[in-house]
């Protein structure tokens, strides 16, 4: 048999209903509704597990005063610093990059990064239309 959960959660006063959210929580994780977490916790492990081998493969390729200034960035901007290491790993996966990157190289490709960012960004100017009584000879003072 199998209840929905709002008839757990229409049963009682406030503190009943805090016992029934538990039972149904419970009979919920018994009927199998508990792979929801399970999975969750699953998929933040595969991340984890990403991450920590992004971080070995970005150890391998950077110089450590180049990983330092990366780390900076990703303090302040870290979507940038997260297009710079999609660049270095792509160039690392491709095999376009022989010896360890240093900090100067590091500095171009943040170049390359904010010049492709600046050409995404939109400016707007405001400009006022200015009106028959709008003089700006005037300025308001009776003098």
């Amino acid at each position: 048999f199998f209840f929905k959960p709002s008839f757990f959660f229409s049963l009682g006063n406030m503190a009943g209903s805090e016992h029934d959210a538990r039972m149904a929580a419970e009979m919920m994780a018994a009927q199998g509704g508990g792979r929801g977490q399970a999975d969750a916790e699953a998929a933040a492990q595969q991340r984890a597990e990403q991450e920590e081998q992004r971080a070995a493969m970005l150890a391998a390729i950077l110089l450590p005063a180049a990983r330092e200034r990366l780390a900076r960035i990703e303090l302040v901007k870290p979507e940038k610093a997260r297009a710079i290491q999609e660049m270095l790993l792509g160039a690392a996966r491709q095999g376009a990059i022989r010896e360890k990157v240093s900090e100067d190289r590091l500095i171009e490709l943040l170049e390359q990064v904010n010049e492709r960012s600046e050409k995404r960004t939109t400016k707007v100017t405001i400009q006022r239309r200015r009106m028959a009584f709008d003089d700006s000879d005037d300025d308001d003072s009776d003098e």
